[in-house]
């Protein structure tokens, strides 16, 4: 169970609409309802609290009356709210708990009341705003806290790791992260208080789960396991887009792509002792008398394929890629959030095999600066995230010239951990870290070098001498999983429209970049015409031939971010003009058809195409939400 709890001096609500087929019974009376000076509960009952709704219950009573007491509240408004978490429980044994959430409160003596259950609900509410007046609980049965697998790495990493924080600036100052000025650089400070507290709950909904299930983009999928999602037409054309211009760019890069199995064998020797130094942990799969794993990284089917090669020192270094979908990873239940951490993620997946530590930082350098084109393809410049660079000291003191050369190429300080002993595989590491609107960071790009895993695997190369050597390898995803690329890119337009801009995808990303609007029926040939000569010339259009009002049209295009609005009236048919409204600025323009054409292909030149993905009228569109 997941409750937010609200001191408030009101909270009132409306019923709408029916959100199941068979929500509670109500009365007309039960339709409105109001308390003042009151502590608002919204509540998620889940999945997991069917396993005891009694223990449940109590356990939800005792952190309510605690907040209660906190906030010398005697009024409870039980609310239920689904949009606490993706895994809700059913409905009955939801609608049972709530209602015995409100029995109990009552027989201790509190007045309360509940809002009715399976109901679209108005609601407002005036927060009071004090240290205590919002506040965040979950509630898991005792029977849900099974013992699980945890990898020795895993175990190691909590237990056993022991990290130095420091700020590394351009100019080559190493500073203690507790005495480095942040003035002018809040974001970082942010980045560097959540990497050193190691909170990965996710307590609030991040704002751009609303903008993707608002935009139809993506969904949760309550058939599936949590943490693996369904994709929409408009999702599943992102993501696409977005997959294909990695790979292309990884390809021009110079790396041979492959493609291998998403399980293996536990009991193979290299696997197994892999599995024991990375930390994350694995779905299992039986198939008879053996057990399997699912991959978290394209490593292992690379790291064979390189096995079994036959590899000379003039092939070095030598790149191979795979673009995971899926990679699979059993991230905690309260660290799922949205697209931004997952167990199902595609990650695109590049290896680098280098004979020696000089060619390993040469490539180490180049993918660093490969990560920072990739990013700025999909709008994400260096302002918009963080970089870490992780270490041993060792490391440190022989290449110090090395790592500042990479701070000053990405042009401002970064946060540093330092170990005194290598723990990982890897002896150096970057990743470019997204931070959230709620301040939770999520790593996209990142490069590793790794010393142990070709000798683990059996990986050599014929040196000049035709002597047999074991190399380097680079593990780099120069974006990161696409789905958490999705979810940078909404949380950017989040913080835009918290800012009074407006949110945008970046053009060669948007679902559908022009939409043609006739001011009636009689001007819907006149549209088509438009539509089919944009969609000639490989943009994707659509034609909203509703019966709305145009301002309501106008209004609908604009909720969906498109950017060029193209009104077509009597005016534009006899003059063979258009009248198109930019998103970018906002301003409205009279020009050829020609020119608009002209303009698109030019900002997106260089960049993949895919066609429209829903049909080219608006009529003919199903909702795929609500």
């Amino acid at each position: 169970m997941r409750m937010l709890l609200i001191h408030s001096d009101y909270l009132e609500y409306e019923v709408k609409d029916k959100a199941l087929k068979k929500p509670e019974e109500i009365s007309e009376e039960q339709k409105r309802g109001r308390l003042e000076e009151v502590l608002a509960v919204f509540v998620s009952v889940e999945k997991v609290d069917e396993q005891n709704p009694e223990e449940v219950v109590d356990k939800a009573i005792a952190e309510i009356k605690d907040v209660a007491s906190q906030v010398k509240a005697q009024n409870i408004f039980v609310y239920p709210f689904a949009h606490l978490s993706s895994e809700l429980a059913s409905p009955d044994v939801a609608l049972k708990i709530l209602k015995a959430i409100e029995e109990k409160l009552k027989e201790e003596g509190f007045n309360v009341k509940r809002a009715p259950f399976g109901y679209y609900k108005a609601f407002k509410l005036s927060c009071k705003g004090h240290p205590l007046a919002e506040l965040s609980r979950t509630v898991v049965p005792g029977e849900a806290k099974k013992e699980e697998e945890i990898p020795e790495a895993l175990k190691k990493e909590e237990e056993e790791l022991v990290s130095y924080w420091y700020i590394l600036t351009p100019e080559g100052e190493l500073i203690e992260v507790d005495k480095f000025d942040f003035t002018g650089h809040e974001n970082l400070k942010k980045f560097a208080n959540y990497e050193i507290s190691k909170s990965r709950i996710a307590e609030k909904e991040p704002p751009h789960v609303k903008i993707m299930l608002e935009q139809e983009l993506v969904d949760y999928e309550p058939g599936s396991d949590p943490g693996n999602l369904r994709y929409y037409p408009k999702g599943r054309l992102i993501k696409s887009l977005l997959e294909q211009y990695v790979t292309e760019k990884v390809i021009e890069y110079g790396a041979m792509e492959v493609e291998t199995p998403i399980m293996y064998d536990f009991e193979h020797p290299a696997l197994e002792k892999y599995l024991n130094r990375f930390p994350a942990r694995q779905y299992i799969v039986k198939s008879g008398d053996k057990k399997y794993f699912l991959r978290f990284a394209a490593c292992f089917g690379q790291f064979l394929i390189k096995k079994d090669a036959t590899i000379s020192y003039k092939h070095l270094p030598l790149r191979m890629y795979e673009l995971t979908r899926y990679s699979f990873r059993r991230e905690k239940r309260g660290e799922l959030s949205g697209l931004r951490r997952l167990r199902a993620f595609t990650m695109p997946d590049m290896h680098t095999v280098a004979k020696d530590l000089k060619q390993a930082m040469e490539e180490f350098k180049k993918q660093y600066k490969l990560s920072m084109e990739v990013l700025k393809g999909v709008g994400l410049t260096p302002e918009d995230y963080e970089v870490a660079i992780r270490f041993t000291e060792d490391f440190w003191n022989e290449n110090k010239d090395f790592i500042v050369e990479l701070v000053r190429i990405i042009g401002k300080p970064v946060l540093i951990e330092m170990w005194k002993q290598r723990f990982f595989y890897f002896i150096l590491k970057f990743e470019f870290n997204f931070v959230d609107n709620l301040d939770k960071a999520a790593a996209l790009s990142t490069v590793q070098i790794d010393v142990e895993n070709a000798q683990r695997f059996g990986i050599t190369y014929y040196d000049e001498d035709g002597k047999e050597k074991y190399p380097l390898i680079l593990h780099c995803s120069p974006s990161g999983a696409i789905e958490r690329v999705m979810y940078a890119i909404l949380e950017k337009q989040a913080k835009l429209r918290n800012q009074g801009k407006k949110p945008m995808y970046p053009l060669w990303l948007s679902p559908i970049q022009v939409r043609v609007i006739p001011v009636s029926e009689d001007y819907l040939d006149y549209a088509l015409y438009i539509a089919g000569k944009l969609e000639g010339a490989k943009i994707r259009v659509d034609v909203d031939d509703t019966s709305d009002r145009l301002t309501k049209k106008i209004r609908k295009a604009e909720k969906e971010w498109i950017p060029y609005i193209i009104v077509v009236g009597e005016n534009e048919k006899r003059q063979g003009i258009i009248t198109v409204r930019k998103r970018e600025d906002g301003k409205q323009y009279e020009m050829q058809l020609e020119d608009l054409i002209k303009e698109i292909r030019q900002k997106t030149e260089g960049f993949p195409y895919k066609p429209r993905p829903l049909p080219l009228l608006l009529s003919q569109r199903p909702k795929f939400r609500g």
